[in-house]
């Protein structure tokens, strides 16, 4: 596992650390969520809009692969 610092507000970490708290778990472990659920997001609509470009450009990328 690799390791990722972040600098925030000093306003920004009591909210977090208060956030935290009030979802039992600790401002590393909810910021950790967030980056997965970001990712995940972006992977899906990422997929979404290549499925889209493929569709719409299809008789190209034939034509490209052959």
């Amino acid at each position: 596992m690799r390791e990722l610092r972040v600098r925030v507000s000093g306003v920004e970490w009591d909210e977090l650390a208060d956030l935290a708290d009030a979802c039992g778990g600790t401002p590393e472990e909810w910021v950790a969520e967030v980056v997965r659920e970001r990712l995940r997001t972006e992977r899906a609509r990422v997929g979404v809009e290549a499925g889209r470009l493929a569709g719409r450009h299809a008789a190209l990328l034939k034509r490209l692969g052959e």
